[in-house]
């Protein structure tokens, strides 16, 4: 703010330089923060639980997208959960289409041929005999001139992939029953149950990306999948502690109703999330960006997408989701409830007064200038001049005299008699 008679004012950043006595103020000096900056010195109160609808809209278009994603493109399954051959050797300067020409030769569909680096292809085909096998083999030799050794060739059966992904499946169901347990006994059960909406949250966004990109669902897609789930509930924990805290101290005299002591806390650790969330970000964002797309380590991608998706996911999840969901849930509390009636009344009675206190001020001014403008003009009226300085006479208390009147001389003046 700018005071008219003081001019500008001067943001002092150091307790020192305020109470020192003769210390010399700096020049006004223009203060440009970012709003990063401004975060990180808790100088912004973002309105997270008043904006939940929309980060709940955001995360439902999200996840609308992906399950029709899910239902209509589906995963796109590596060899190791339906099975199959795979071959990989050196390009020899041939290209994948050279590779798919030879199966096509060999009648073989749904093949995937990929290149792998800069100087080697991975060719993937469904589950082949013994004779197609050794057939698609030879042309490869015959086509890219590369011996039978180098050419990596492997068999996986499919019943190796199902049990891998019925002990996900087992692994996540226990994971999330675990997950219940603890924070209902650590916490309270609808923080729980604000924690299990925020991973089921960020599993459908990282299903769905993953099947919109295309990536081929592997091993070590599962392992980033359950990497993910704990670094959403870490991060989740760490904000519910703080909303523990801030609310455990509400009753019938606080000035504040729960949610804003939520948004309190959230707002308390945003910063934290933030920079935990960056910093696990940067290395995955590197093994995906650097190691996969421009190095071309193609066996990297699969983990890293995962990873990727879910940390954001994560990230977004235990800010905008947990607690903007917790507080509504909270808000429909009878104790709560009659908690945000109370200090709304509260604040529309300061409102209120503090709206009626300078309106009297006004009027009773307004009547004062009134008041002396009649009396001005009255003095004019009967004048029939100009308005002069009226002298006014005191009043003097009843039965008293009036003083006698002194000559020049100083003696009282003696009465003419007729």
């Amino acid at each position: 703010m700018t005071d008219p008679t003081t001019g500008p004012a001067v943001e002092v950043t150091d307790a020192s330089e305020a109470s020192a006595p003769g210390a010399a103020r700096p020049a006004n000096r223009p203060q440009h923060h970012s709003l990063f900056s401004r975060l990180q010195r808790g100088e912004v109160n973002v309105d997270i639980i008043g904006r939940s609808k929309l980060w709940y809209t955001i995360s439902a278009i999200i996840i609308l997208v992906s399950i029709v994603s899910l239902i209509f493109r589906g995963f796109t399954l590596g060899i190791d959960f339906k099975g199959g051959d795979t071959w990989q050797f050196k390009t020899n300067g041939h290209t994948t289409a050279d590779a798919q020409r030879v199966l096509s030769d060999n009648g073989i569909g749904d093949t995937v041929v990929q290149k792998i680096g800069e100087s080697q292809i991975r060719i993937q085909t469904p589950p082949l005999t013994d004779a197609k096998q050794s057939q698609v083999s030879k042309d490869l030799e015959s086509t890219f001139g590369v011996k039978a050794a180098d050419l990596n060739p492997s068999s996986v059966g499919s019943s190796w992939g199902r049990s891998i992904t019925v002990k996900a499946i087992e692994g996540l169901i226990i994971f999330l029953i675990a997950v219940i347990a603890y924070i209902s006994f650590r916490f309270e059960f609808k923080m729980a149950i604000a924690a299990i909406v925020a991973l089921l949250h960020d599993l459908i966004i990282t299903a769905g990306i993953y099947s919109l990109v295309g990536f081929e669902v592997t091993p070590a897609t599962v392992i980033a999948v359950l990497t993910i789930l704990g670094f959403s509930l870490y991060d989740t924990v760490v904000v519910f502690d703080k909303v523990r805290e801030n609310t455990a101290r509400l009753g019938s005299t606080s000035t504040v109703t729960y949610s804003e002591a939520a948004n309190a806390a959230v707002n308390q650790t945003l910063m934290r999330s933030i920079n935990t969330s960056l910093i696990a970000l940067m290395p995955v964002a590197a093994l995906l960006f650097i190691g996969a797309g421009i190095l071309g380590a193609g066996t990297l991608k699969d983990l890293a997408l995962a990873q990727f998706v879910g940390l954001a996911a994560g990230a977004y999840s235990s800010i905008f989701i947990t607690t903007p969901l917790l507080a509504n849930m909270k808000e429909r509390e009878p104790r709560y409830r009659s908690l945000a009636a109370k200090v709304a009344r509260q604040r529309e009675a300061r409102a209120h007064q503090a709206g009626r206190v300078p309106a009297v001020a006004a009027a009773g001014v307004a009547t004062a200038a009134a008041g002396e403008a009649a009396l001005a003009e009255g003095s004019a009226s009967s004048s029939g001049t100009s308005a002069a300085p009226v002298r006014r006479t005191p009043a003097r208390p009843q039965g008293q005299r009036p003083a006698a009147r002194k000559s020049s001389g100083g003696r009282p003046a003696k009465k003419r008699r007729r």
